[in-house]
């Protein structure tokens, strides 16, 4: 086994049903679950992935903590947002509301961890036809609330999965460096 070079924390947030668990799974396993059920607390991935960078190649443990997306689990954040490396905060382009929610979120992980980078991470551009945000605006919104950046992705077909994951592990190791 190799040694592990760097281990960063990553907290999956957003409303329910924005596909965290999916996006996380995707990611782990290369595979869509369509029969995810709701998040109930928190749940816990991990992947060992192999970076190149400007020092060499490093082995990065990426630990995946995927929080329920109801209100009823918010008092979590502030204890998981402790020692978090990144967050991914996931919103539906189907659904305006989950996106509204976005400062209630970022505000409680900026009061705990302020210089932790926050991607944007629009889900569920499998569906189209059925989009009511516009990516332009998703864009807008990463760049008003500081974030480090937004990217529109699609757990179920793997647009953009394994390059939203791998930005974020980026911009990380770059802050170690």
């Amino acid at each position: 086994m190799p040694k592990i070079d760097f281990t960063f924390k990553i907290l999956m947030l957003g409303s329910e049903s924005t596909g965290k668990t999916s996006l996380s799974e995707r990611y782990i396993t290369g595979v869509f679950n369509p029969d995810i059920r709701l998040t109930v607390g928190v749940e816990f991935y991990v992947k060992t992935v192999e970076v190149n960078t400007k020092e060499g190649k490093k082995i990065v443990k990426l630990q995946i903590w995927d929080l329920g997306g109801e209100k009823r689990f918010r008092f979590l954040l502030p204890t998981y947002c402790l020692g978090s490396s990144g967050v991914f905060f996931l919103y539906d382009i189907t659904r305006p509301e989950t996106l509204e929610a976005l400062e209630s979120w970022t505000q409680i992980i900026k009061e705990k961890n302020n210089d932790i980078p926050i991607y944007l991470v629009g889900n569920k551009i499998d569906l189209e036809s059925e989009r009511k945000i516009p990516e332009e605006y998703g864009a807008q919104t990463a760049n008003m609330n500081n974030l480090i950046g937004h990217i529109e992705v699609s757990a179920k077909r793997g647009d953009n999965v394994e390059k939203v994951f791998q930005e974020l592990t980026d911009i990380m190791l770059r802050s170690c460096f």
